[in-house]
């Protein structure tokens, strides 16, 4: 029996999303939050859907396709909405899930962080023996509602946004069928400024464990480096393993599954492959690495460790090389300086951060290169950046391909264009044909 269960999302822009939060917040405040809430509800809906194969589809407002994959991956279904009133958009939704064949079909919003993966098993589970279910919220609306067939006069006459919301739909319904449908536990919406405490209790409660890590490696044709970086990995019991491929032609993929790991695909590119396996991640901590870097033993303690230091926005592992070439010491010399003093990490360093911090950030932007440089850019102004004095060992096969020079000319050269605001496709031209030539 076809089920779907049915997203409805905005894209997080400044002033056009959480409006009535803005006083509270501000337009940046404000659209953070909407982007956790997002993040928050979409975990758990993958998670229902993954284990009771149900179809997943996230119905989009504001923001292109290209926009969306980049924020939350290349592995969703994206439609957009339909025009009109929130009544008419789910009414559309609800019509064309059902002409596809669906059984049973649950919308929901990005407004409740109550809402998990037993609340929308419950739903499914109601429309078993019901034609309707709704999950009231306690602000007067509702958070959830699932039909088995379409009921069009559910969604006419009503005043959307108001404390009479769901009464009103009961009473439509009640009418058009002659008996209430099932009903949910009762949430709470994070709609209004008086709605923020208990948002806050919440998210505080989560985030001071930060020993749940979630590792996130993107990963291009690297079939010689990823088992010895994966079982490194395993040394510690990380919340889980993610490899988001970027569309690996050699052995990679099979040898990650090999390893117990979470395989994604996605299309090449480091950010938008991280952002992706953030998007998925079960941990309360992100720790971002290379596919060509090996962590220390003792990894996870450092992670928990540091994260729990007061103003400490982001972290890195100490600078190592594998392998040997002439003037190894100095190379390692310079990145411990600028990545300690400066506060400049890169990403063949790891880099860990709360996942909260990373959503409300917004993530890697959109850039084919310098994605990291410029994400640490922003993280400074959070907080400290600080580099453990534990290292990770990182590949020494561009320094030994290229030579210590070049590589090195290379690198400043791309660091020196970005701050002067050269395009980074540009950039990224200029790099694989000084790299690859």
């Amino acid at each position: 029996m076809k089920r779907k269960l049915i997203l409805f999302a905005r894209y997080p822009l400044a002033s056009k999303v959480k409006t009535r939060l803005i006083p509270a917040l501000g337009a940046e405040g404000a659209a953070a939050l909407h982007r956790r809430l997002v993040l928050r509800t979409l975990r758990s809906a993958d998670a229902l859907c993954r284990s009771r194969d149900i179809e997943l589809e996230i119905r989009v407002e504001g923001g292109s396709e290209e926009q969306w994959r980049h924020w939350l991956g290349d592995g969703w279904r994206f439609r957009p909405q339909c025009s009109g009133d929130l009544g008419q958009r789910m009414s559309n939704a609800f019509e064309d899930s059902f002409r596809e064949g669906s059984a049973a079909t649950v919308i929901i919003g990005s407004d409740c962080p109550e809402l998990t993966p037993k609340i929308l098993a419950a739903a499914f589970d109601g429309l078993s023996s019901n034609d309707a279910v709704f999950g009231p919220a306690t602000d007067g609306g509702y958070y959830l509602v699932g039909l088995t067939r379409q009921v069009p006069e559910l969604f006419r006459g009503i005043v959307w946004g108001t404390e009479k919301v769901l009464a009103e739909s009961l009473q439509l319904f009640h009418e058009g069928k002659g008996y209430q449908p099932s009903l949910l536990s009762p949430l709470n919406d994070v709609d209004r400024p008086e709605d923020l405490p208990g948002w806050r209790r919440l998210a505080e409660r989560e985030e001071s464990d930060v020993r749940r890590v979630s590792v996130i490696i993107p990963a291009l044709n690297e079939e010689q480096q990823i088992t010895a970086t994966l079982q490194a990995v395993r040394q510690c019991a990380p919340e889980d393993i993610i490899v988001v491929d970027g569309g690996s032609t050699d052995a990679t993929a099979r040898l990650v599954t090999e390893a117990g790991a979470t395989v994604l695909r996605s299309k090449p590119g480091r950010a938008r492959q991280m952002n992706a396996g953030a998007a998925r991640a079960g941990g309360l901590a992100l720790l971002f690495l290379h596919a060509d870097t090996l962590l220390p033993p003792n990894w996870l303690a450092v992670v928990s460790r540091d994260l729990g230091q007061d103003g400490v926005a982001a972290g890195s592992f100490g600078f190592r090389i594998a392998g040997d070439f002439p003037a190894k010491s100095i190379v390692e010399w310079a990145v411990g300086f600028r990545s300690r003093r400066l506060q400049r990490p890169y990403g063949d360093q790891g880099l860990f951060l709360r996942r909260s911090l990373f959503e409300e950030l917004g993530g890697f932007a959109d850039l084919p290169i310098m994605e990291d440089y410029e994400f640490v850019s922003r993280l400074r102004r959070r907080g400290r950046v600080v580099t453990v004095a534990e290292p990770a060992l990182t590949s020494a096969r561009r320094w030994q391909r290229l030579g210590l020079l070049r590589t090195t000319l290379i690198n400043q050269l791309i660091v020196v264009g970005f701050r002067l605001g050269f395009s980074p496709q540009k950039l990224e031209r200029l790099y694989r044909g000084l790299a690859c030539g």
